[in-house]
Order: structure tokens, then C-alpha cells, then sequence
């Protein structure tokens, strides 16, 4: 069950589980651009039971049971949540030791912020089809999402999730990534700033990116696991769970281990 905290101002919501060892980081999911809480459905706590580790999940503004975020959305809206909004929400939460997990533009705001500066309590970060740049490719799908949205009925598939939210949530992102400008968007310079080790996935068949994605960040994060998945789109955890689950494990398991 979901509940609010308040970030200065914003109500946020979040779903968070704490641990009984203190010594075990938490999971920190950070979800795509039409995502949410719900939507993540039960892939984090899975994960985090596997790995024994507590979980946090939330919505950004504009999604889910979060407040609301004021149109249009900067170009730059994803630097604002990895700069502003989620080290306010470590800091309210008291979240020390963690290890993030983001998938599509929720892995792009885990580059900015764990390329930006120094987290001493950051250990790790897991990308799934995060973009570091843009591609035509990547315009392009945004272009059918619109499309898909107001003609096709992906608003009401989505109202299921974001409720009074979904206007302003898909309004937010979509019109950020098909600004003129957003062509220019990238953020390489911060995978070279990475001091902790990377985990990133991208399906094969990912609709919303190429692998150039991929090769960006294995030339340029210095301790880096790549993994390209078969048989599999834009969504790894949702379209091959368990072969993620098992991947992500992995890696989690050796952060923790090379803690002690």
C-alpha cells in the first residue's frame, strides 16, 4: 500500500519496505516516463527478497497518486528529479546505503545523479534501457505513443495508473522529448564522472533506442556490466522477469559482498 510524504511542498508517493538488518542497502526504483509506483507491479519486491535487501519505489510529480507537475516540462525536467527530488527524498527517508534501479528515463536520472557528484552511501546503479542521448529512433516512438494516446487508447490503459495524473503525466513527457530541442539532449558527460560500479541492460528489440546506447556507456563508465537481451523490447523486468531478476541479483549480491 502506497502513502505521501511531503517534498518540499510536492506530495510524493511511495511504496518502501525497511529491513531489519541496517546493514543491507536499500533498492531504489526509479520508474520510465509514463510510469509510476503500480506500474512497476511486483518485480522490486521480488528482487529485493531475492537479495534479502528493503525497497523503496515512488512516482515522480506529475505521476501516479504524486501531485501534480505545472506543463510544459523542461528539456532538462529529468536533471531536475535526479538534482532536486531524489536527494530530498533520501534525505527525508534517512536512506543511507542504497543502490539504484531506473529503468528507461528513470535510468537517465540514475546516470545524472550518480554522475553529477560523489554518494557516499551510493553503491551501485542498474540501468534498463536508459538513454544517454537522442535518437531519431527514440522521436520516433514517442510520435506513435502520442498518437497511441489520443487515438488509439493508451490514455485509458494509463488512467488506470496515474488517474487525475494522466494528462498531465503523459502531456509532461511527451512534449518534453518532442521539443525541437530535445535533439541536443545528452548526457554522456556524466558516465565518465561514474565512481561506482554499473549495471546496464537493454533488450534487443528495444523500440525507443538502439544499442549505440549500450556502447556509449560501456566506453564511457569505467567499471561497467553491459547486457543485451534477447527476445525482448523496451521493458526487460516486464518482458523477461526472470532472466532480469536473475541478472540484476547478480550483481547486487557481488556490491554487497565487496562492501564487507
Amino acid at each position: 500500500m502506497s502513502s505521501l510524504i511531503d517534498i518540499n511542498g510536492t506530495k510524493i508517493e511511495i511504496v518502501w519496505k525497511q529491513h531489519r538488518n541496517k546493514n543491507r542497502p536499500f533498492l531504489i526504483f526509479l520508474h520510465e516516463g509514463l510510469g509510476c509506483v503500480e506500474m512497476w507491479k511486483d518485480f522490486p519486491e521480488k528482487l529485493a527478497q531475492k537479495v534479502d535487501c528493503p525497497f523503496l519505489i515512488y512516482s515522480r510529480p506529475g505521476y501516479g497518486k504524486s501531485d501534480p507537475w505545472p506543463l510544459p516540462w523542461k528539456i532538462n525536467f529529468m536533471h531536475i528529479q535526479a538534482l532536486k527530488f531524489l536527494p530530498a527524498i533520501l534525505k527525508k527517508l534517512a536512506i543511507t546505503k542504497y543502490i539504484l534501479a531506473g529503468h528507461s528515463d528513470g535510468g537517465s536520472i540514475a546516470v545524472i545523479f550518480a554522475g553529477k557528484s560523489i554518494h557516499p552511501g551510493l553503491m551501485g546503479i542498474i540501468t534498463e534501457a536508459a538513454h544517454v542521448f537522442c535518437e531519431p529512433v527514440t522521436i520516433e516512438s514517442i510520435r506513435h505513443a502520442k498518437k497511441a494516446y489520443e487515438h488509439n487508447g493508451l490514455k485509458k490503459a494509463l488512467e488506470k495508473y496515474h488517474g487525475k495524473n494522466t494528462d498531465n503525466a503523459f502531456k509532461g513527457w511527451n512534449e518534453a522529448w518532442l521539443n525541437p530541442g530535445f535533439i541536443h539532449w545528452n548526457i554522456e558527460k556524466y558516465l565518465k564522472k561514474i565512481k561506482v560500479p554499473m549495471l546496464a541492460l537493454q533488450g534487443r528489440d528495444d523500440q525507443y533506442g538502439t544499442c549505440a546506447q549500450l556502447e556509449s556507456i560501456k566506453k564511457n563508465v569505467k567499471n561497467v556490466r553491459t547486457g543485451l537481451i534477447d527476445a525482448c523490447g523496451h521493458a526487460p523486468h516486464a518482458e523477461q522477469p526472470e532472466n532480469t531478476m536473475d541478472i540484476m541479483a547478480k550483481f547486487i549480491e557481488s556490491l554487497i559482498c565487496t562492501r564487507r
